[in-house]
Order: C-alpha cells, then sequence, then structure tokens
C-alpha cells in the first residue's frame, strides 16, 4: 500500500500557562492518501482547527505548543524543520483555507496583491505575471469581473466572494495539500453549494488533497472519502464515509448522527447530545464522552479505552461496542 501524503502521529498539542495545561489535541493519528478528501468532524471544542493549525505550525503563541509527535508530508517531519523551511512549504506545498474570509484577508491590501505575493514567493515570478495569473485564478474560482476586483479590496466584496479569494489564493500554486477550516461556515445555502463543487473540480484537476474541517455532516456525505470523528482532542472514530453513515460504531457518532433531521420521521424535538464537551484543561480520568453516553458503566470512568480497529480499516476509541 502507497504511503500517505500526509501522516500524523500521536500529535499533541497543549496551551500551557501558570494556571492549567490545556489539551487541545491529546495524541492523534491521521493519514491523508494523494488525492483524497479526508473528513474531520466534531462539536465546537473538540480540536478540529487546532489539529488544522499544528500541521502547519501556526498554533497561536507564547502559550500553544506542538508537545509531541510527527507531521509527515511528503516523507517529511514538518515538525523538524526550521521555520525559514516551513515557510517554503506554506502557501505552496500546503495551503490552508480560514473559516472567516474578512478576518484571513488583510483589510488594507488589494485582492490581486494579496494573491500575487503568494507566486512572487515561491515561483520567483514577476509583480506583472504573477497579477496576470492572479486574474486567470479568480476566474478559475468564478469570480465575475477578476480584471476589477484584482484591485478591490475585501470589505467590498460579499461574503461569498471573499471566500473564493481564499481558495483562488490557496490554490494558486497547486499545492499538494489543501486544509480547509470550516469554509461554508458563514455562506448561505447556494454560495456553500458552490465553494464545495469549486473544492471538488480542484481535486478532479489537480489532484490535491483535501482536508475538510466541518460540523456538518451534509457536508461531509457530499465531500468526504474517510471520515475522522474527534471528541475532546482525540480522534474516537476513523472510517470511509460510507460506513460512517450506514454502520457508526462509537456511541458519540452515533449520537451525531442521531441528531440530523430527517424527512423519512416526523419529530416535534430535533435529538441533541446531553451535556457539553469536557473542559481541554479538566479531562476526566476514563473515557470522556462517558458522562454523556448511554453505555457508559462503572469502568468506562476509570479506564481510558484505546483506540482499536473493530474492522479492516474501522478504528473505534470504545470498549463497549
Amino acid at each position: 500500500m502507497a504511503e500517505p501524503l500526509l501522516a500524523i502521529r500521536d500529535l499533541k498539542t497543549y496551551f500551557i500557562s501558570r494556571e492549567a495545561e490545556v489539551r487541545a489535541v491529546d495524541g492523534i493519528d491521521i493519514d491523508v492518501a494523494q488525492g483524497q478528501v479526508v473528513c474531520i468532524v466534531g462539536e465546537s471544542g473538540c480540536g478540529k482547527s487546532m489539529t488544522s493549525l499544528s500541521i502547519v505550525r501556526l498554533v497561536p503563541r507564547p502559550h500553544g505548543k506542538i508537545v509531541a509527535g510527527e507531521v509527515i508530508f511528503n516523507g517529511t517531519d514538518l515538525l523538524k524543520l526550521s521555520e525559514s523551511q516551513m515557510a517554503d512549504i506554506r502557501g505552496n506545498e500546503i495551503s490552508m483555507i480560514f473559516q472567516e474570509p474578512m478576518t484571513a484577508l488583510n483589510p488594507v491590501m488589494q485582492i490581486g496583491r494579496q494573491i500575487s505575493e503568494v507566486l512572487v514567493r515561491h515561483r520567483g515570478m514577476t509583480k506583472k505575471q504573477a497579477l496576470e495569473k492572479a486574474v486567470e485564478m479568480l476566474r478559475f474560482v468564478g469570480v465575475p469581473r477578476a480584471n476589477e476586483i484584482v484591485y478591490e479590496y475585501p470589505h467590498q466584496l460579499s461574503g461569498g466572494l471573499r471566500q473564493r479569494v481564499m481558495i483562488a489564493m490557496a490554490m494558486v500554486c497547486n499545492p499538494k495539500l489543501l486544509i480547509a477550516d470550516e469554509p461554508t461556515t458563514a455562506l448561505d445555502v447556494t454560495i456553500q453549494a458552490q465553494v464545495l463543487e469549486l473544492m471538488k473540480k480542484m481535486r478532479e484537476e489537480t489532484g490535491t488533497s483535501i482536508i475538510l474541517i466541518t460540523h456538518d455532516l451534509g457536508v461531509v456525505a457530499d465531500m468526504a472519502d474517510h471520515v475522522v470523528v474527534m471528541y475532546a482532542g482525540q480522534v474516537v472514530e476513523s472510517v470511509d464515509a460510507d460506513t460512517i453513515f450506514e454502520n457508526p460504531m462509537h456511541p458519540y457518532t452515533r449520537a451525531l448522527m442521531d441528531s440530523i433531521p430527517s424527512i423519512d420521521e416526523e419529530k416535534d424535538v430535533l435529538y441533541s447530545i446531553p451535556g457539553t464537551v469536557p473542559s481541554a484543561a479538566h479531562f476526566p480520568k476514563g473515557c470522556r464522552f462517558a458522562e454523556r453516553c448511554p453505555l457508559a458503566v462503572e469502568s468506562c470512568f476509570e479506564e481510558m479505552p484505546e483506540l482499536r480497529e473493530l474492522a479492516p480499516g474501522h478504528l473505534v476509541r470504545c470498549d463497549r461496542v
């Protein structure tokens, strides 16, 4: 079997202060194959976004720190590279689309310059060549008036256009890996569908691998080849997309599925998972989902279950299934 493009092994990212040690990402393993779309799902506070920031080594400082693990990309452990070596990879071989483009884009820099500086930095183009390529890329992602918009500023664009600009910027160097952190959260349903279709088109035409972080299971059903379910800083289930909908095994994954509205059932009240995700500064001793789990027994509160392979390629962190 071919080596994955990205292999994350026992990754731990903590925020350390005098008051507490916050274990945002606490020993996760994730593989991404060439050309594969891997969706990372889970509630807010489960460590999804911090996982993505850890991959590209953009964990907020000074308190945030990757304390252990490996992030092996194309045969190289990114955690062992110097900052200058990492800067050569960001935006070039690995690109990222952030959740809110209004805060990710520079408000005082023209759109064209923001896209073209990536090409000047990584491809050695002149400013004129880079601007022409920026116009071409904006047209590719469906931005109208691309010749004019390169001279406009982020506040002059709608949310959907800003997100397209972010995608153009992320894809302009044909990266091997694209990380998209909730790329459709702030968009209306029509624009969401257009953005997802655009990402599919890019994968088909360039072979780019995608890590898509989302809490929307409809997006997962539409996009994913493989799904990683995170809870309280850990992977609790990992399997191909078809299986996650047909045969979810972890109680947390089942609860997420039960939360999806169905046109086949009439319900007065939609199901919601009781309780909240435990604080990353005070994780319980045993299974981190035990307090909210309908299957929990006494041993669940005492011992942390291992991530086990219950079927070929189907990993589950639970001793009760």
